[in-house]
């Protein structure tokens, strides 16, 4: 019955309730039904002649005070999708979906294989591999007798739905990213081809009507989660028996694999985990109250709420209505695009209106944006002609404004807005962000939100898995442009998907040969010099004996006797820009690495404006952070030549301290340009090996508003203070 009840065996359906001989509905009568089957179905009559049928027939029919059967087409197509008799499944149903994938098995081995990563491979926890999940993991897999000894091998997913659209035209696919975990962290971040594409996904799509169905919706995570358990499968014979892969150090090892953290933002870690809208993904805390107490969840506390519950009360309840999965945090989804931008940003602006009024508040606004266009130029750090406010904010360009936001709205907004952006950027002080972000309570209706909420997880997190920048999504939206956009651009655009994965597969065989070529020598200088030394070594004779010669006379360097001579002797070369080399473990260069920097000191930079950057002088190699390094500007570098030795120089002027420790608010040390007591610059010439590295100053800008006619190379020359930028890179302290 459709209750639910059974019936006895054999007893007839229930009969259709009866309908009136002549109910033609939705059609009025049988000439309507007619008219309707012998235009659209028999003739298949396009909607402009149709509109002109049905013209020609209320002309007939004026004169008769009658109407035609339809209006014009639209009059006929509402008619007959008023049926109900033939709308049995939504039309998404009726529907095929293609995934493409490549195997992630075979992606596994190719980057163990590469001999460019010999020796950026953890084959132990370490790195990425030193968080407490892998040692985990590890533990389990050296305590089963049949995988002892196996290097454990975790495969990293990503996946971005949205930048895909651009290559496409369309949102139907979006890219699955795959890696391995073993990859140190600087191979990583550096956007090499340790992240490779496996698969286009398929979103199913449908008219307005079926959007926001329930059916649909769930149909949509079971295409998702089956897509992926499809691509995956090739996976599961080696998670639990070992097999001896051949890797890049030409070692051959037990390996076995496991599902690592998966990359995305939060709305497809939604789908992912099955949690629902609003609430966090890793502890129990109430949508509502986020920033309350509550335990982590764990699969053993989710199978027993399925087991107990009804799905009604877990979804209301505890924002569950599946299982538990392995999720990373996200910094560009969270943190940059989420705290900062979406968030704390719009809250500065909203704050601004609410106390000062609409006009008031977008002259504040202007000048905030002038100020982040007047910022100095630094290297790494791109500037922002027209300020902040710009439509479409790519993850970089969160990353940038994070860095001089901060010293661009000092001075208007009140210091416990300050003291919360301060905490934000710093990330010890995570307390005291939940603390001062009270002060926008005025404007903002809730704090309980979960890209807030999740930064009280990130130091667990980095316990579990490691640095965070190593499971970032701006890492899969930087490879879109590689793995999406260019090839899409070299395509015919037929079956675009496919072709852009057969592409994608062809250029990792194109680097793997590369790499192969590479590591046997078979690729030293270009293929003209290698042929023709071929020749050379082939048709050039024995080269005869070359006789000893005498030693020549030694000449004695003879000292300078006049000014001229002087002037002569020491030779002065004047240089527009200075490379220094220091000891930076980051990223890009490795734990043990060095960073190159380039110094400017150009009087005519790009032939518009003079470039003289500021750096940071070692005066004591002691003391800790500025306490041991002084500020300066370079004025220009010059080296000099005496007694057969050169010597590299910089002219520079030196700024002092305000203080003797970084401001309060902003945490930044103040300093200013030194002059002497007569007004002139407090000059000075050093040696070139003191200056330690580049270092970024941004004018304390008070609450003045600062001129439109300002720009960013008047800066270091206009204000008479400055904050020394620590968030400029990571390198200074």
């Amino acid at each position: 019955m459709a209750d639910g009840t059974f019936l006895p065996h054999g007893t007839p359906p229930t009969p259709a309730p009866p309908k009136a001989p002549n109910d033609w509905s939705p059609y009025c009568n049988r000439i309507e039904f007619e008219a309707a089957e012998f235009a659209f179905k028999r003739c298949h009559m396009s909607a402009r002649n149709l509109d002109f049928l049905c013209d020609l027939m209320a002309t007939t029919l004026a004169k008769h005070h009658n109407t035609p059967p339809f209006a014009d087409h639209k009059d006929l197509h509402n008619v007959i999708d008023a049926m109900q008799l033939g709308d049995v499944v939504p039309p998404w149903m009726d529907e095929e979906f293609e995934v493409w994938y490549r195997d992630p098995h075979a992606m596994a081995h190719n980057i163990l294989a590469n001999p460019t990563y010999k020796d950026e491979i953890d084959y132990v926890p370490f790195y990425f591999m030193s968080g407490d999940w892998a040692w985990q993991q590890a533990d389990t897999t050296s305590q089963d007798p049949e995988t002892h000894g196996s290097a454990l091998i975790p495969i990293i997913l990503g996946s971005d739905k949205t930048t895909v659209s651009v290559g496409t035209g369309n949102n139907e696919y979006y890219p699955l990213y795959a890696s391995i975990g073993n990859v140190c962290n600087n191979v990583q971040c550096a956007h090499c081809d340790a992240l490779v594409i496996i698969g286009f996904l398929a979103i199913p799509k449908t008219d307005k009507t079926h959007l926001k169905d329930d059916l649909f919706r769930i149909f949509r995570h079971q295409l998702f989660h089956s897509s992926l358990s499809t691509i995956l499968s090739s996976l599961k014979p080696v998670m639990t028996e070992y097999e001896v892969v051949c890797c890049g150090d030409g070692h051959f090892r037990r390996v076995i694999y496991s599902l690592g953290p998966y990359i995305t933002d939060y709305e497809e870690q939604l789908v992912l985990s099955c949690i629902v809208k609003h609430w966090c993904l890793k502890c129990m805390a109430v949508h509502t109250n986020l920033d309350g107490d509550a335990t982590y969840r764990t699969r053993k506390f989710t199978d027993f709420l399925i087991n107990e519950l009804h799905a009604d009360v877990l979804w209301d309840e505890f924002g569950l209505i599946g299982d538990f999965v392995l999720l990373s945090f996200d910094l560009l989804h969270q943190l940059i695009k989420g705290a900062f931008k979406d968030h704390l940003v719009d809250w500065v602006a909203k704050y601004l209106k609410a106390m000062h009024g609409t006009k008031q508040s977008e002259e504040i606004m202007s000048d905030i944006d002038r100020r982040v266009a007047a910022v100095p130029s630094f290297s790494g750090l791109r500037c922002f002609p027209q300020g902040h406010n710009f439509k479409q904010w790519t993850g970089n360009d969160s990353k940038v404004l994070m860095k001089v936001f901060l010293l661009a709205i000092e001075g208007h907004i009140p210091q416990e807005m300050v003291r919360v952006f301060h905490a934000l950027l710093e990330f010890y002080a995570l307390g005291r962000f939940h603390q001062y972000h009270t002060i926008f309570e005025n404007v903002v209706p809730t704090f309980s939100l979960p890209h807030q909420h999740s930064m009280v997880h990130y130091v667990d997190m980095i316990r579990l898995f490691g640095a965070p920048n190593r499971l970032c999504s701006l890492i899969t939206e930087s490879k879109h442009i590689k793995a999406v956009k260019e090839p899409w651009r070299w395509l015919n655009r037929h079956n675009a998907l496919g072709q852009m994965l057969v592409t994608n597969q062809c250029l990792d065989k194109l680097t793997a040969s590369c790499a192969d070529f590479d590591a046997r020598g078979m690729l030293t200088g270009t293929i003209l010099s290698s042929t023709l030394a071929a020749l050379a070594d082939e048709n050039e004779p024995d080269a005869p004996a070359i006789a000893p010669q005498p030693d020549a006379p030694v000449i004695e360097p003879q000292q300078a006797q006049t000014v001229a001579a002087l002037a002569h002797e020491v030779a002065l070369q004047v240089f527009n820009s200075a490379a220094t080399t220091f000891h930076a473990p980051s990223d890009l260069s490795g734990i043990g690495g060095m960073r190159r920097e380039h110094i400017h000191a150009c009087p005519l930079w790009q032939n518009e404006y003079p470039c003289n950057d500021c750096v940071f002088i070692n005066i004591d190699s002691d003391a800790e952070g500025m306490r041991g390094l002084e500020v300066a500007r370079v004025i220009c570098f010059f080296s000099f030549k005496h007694n057969w030795e050169v010597y590299p120089c910089a002219l520079i002027q030196w700024f002092e301290k305000i203080g003797d420790c970084p401001d309060e608010d902003t945490g930044m040390w103040m300093v200013a340009p030194s002059f002497h007591e007569d007004s002139s610059r407090n000059l000075a010439v050093i040696h070139i090996k003191t200056v330690f590295c580049a270092a970024h100053l941004i004018a304390i800008y008070g609450s003045e508003y600062i001129p439109h006619s300002l720009k960013f190379y008047h800066s270091l020359d206009t204000f008479s203070s400055f904050y020394v930028n620590k968030y400029a890179d990571h390198h200074a302290f």
